[in-house]
């Protein structure tokens, strides 16, 4: 059995936001995992699984939209290896992993089944899961995310400067990017602009080298000739601004799945850019996914 330790709320000091309950989950075999996990009053709701995408934590990605998920379903949301307070582990990163690492932390804590939500790089591990582990996984939402991450040019290049990418942010230059970067973003008037110092450490909790490793196997990542054979109720938002994962590809994504689709005009960081308008969409999404055939 599991080992399984509530931690005490985060420490007062900085502003922050709501964060349910977190729990360190020893699972054996495998180690310890960091989820967050809110119960819901009604045990009929249905249940999701966060997944997080690429050098973010659930915190740093969902927390705009953790009380709207909490006023309708519960959830867990796990740090991937090498992210936030994710795993720390010598072993290679892989996307297989994590989905792994995800079906452990859903049948530990005694789950049947989840709706999964994977943005960015989030969307291949629910993918993954759903195809590895099909008796945990009920619907799928996926965010900001696609098929495939290396079919143009530009993306080939991108992944290729990933070791010189990992080496910078090691440095003090990207503390210092970040810090202007969200002042940027989160101006003066921006509802999340006191909440910057908080972003800025979050930030700073990961393992660069498997950051850098998880970048490489997103590029490498491909499930054009499987994604459509998952045959599970799926919906999708798509950023139709977006620099990183492009709109057309973010659709195609979605054709392959047959899911139904929301769309909201921001890049890539869409749960910063437009917070109330990603939890609102977020908990359309999900009920059209949880929604009976016959409603």
């Amino acid at each position: 059995m599991p080992d399984t330790s509530v931690l005490t709320p985060d420490p007062p000091g900085l502003p922050m936001p709501w964060l349910p309950v977190s729990k360190v989950l020893t699972i054996d075999s495998r180690g310890e995992f960091f989820v967050r996990h809110h119960q819901h009053a009604d045990p009929s709701a249905p249940t999701v699984l966060l997944l997080h995408g690429w050098t973010a934590s659930s915190d740093l990605q969902f927390f705009t939209a953790y009380q709207a998920l909490a006023a309708v379903c519960s959830f867990v949301g796990i740090d991937h290896r090498g992210h936030g307070r994710g795993l720390r582990t010598p072993a290679d990163f892989t996307l297989e992993d994590c989905a792994d690492d995800a079906a452990a932390v859903v049948r530990a804590l005694g789950i049947s089944g989840v709706t999964t939500i994977g943005y960015s790089m989030g969307g291949p591990i629910s993918m993954l899961l759903a195809r590895r582990h099909p008796d945990l996984v009920t619907g799928m939402i996926a965010q900001a995310t696609a098929l495939e991450w290396n079919g143009t040019l530009r993306e080939r290049l991108q992944w290729r400067f990933l070791p010189l990418m990992g080496s910078v942010l090691r440095s003090r230059v990207a503390g210092r990017f970040m810090k202007r970067f969200l002042e940027k973003m989160l101006a003066d008037g921006h509802s999340l602009n006191h909440l910057v110092p908080w972003l800025r450490g979050e930030s700073q909790r990961a393992d660069i080298g498997a950051v850098t490793q998880a970048g490489k196997a997103l590029g490498q990542y491909d499930a054009t000739s499987w994604a459509s054979s998952l045959g599970i109720p799926a919906a999708m938002l798509i950023t139709t601004n977006d620099r990183l994962v492009l709109p057309r590809k973010q659709r195609a994504l979605a054709t392959a799945l047959g899911a139904q689709t929301r769309e909201i005009a921001t890049d890539h960081l869409a749960p910063w850019e437009a917070p109330d308008q990603f939890a609102s969409l977020t908990v359309e999404l999900l009920s059209m996914v949880t929604a009976s055939p016959e409603s």
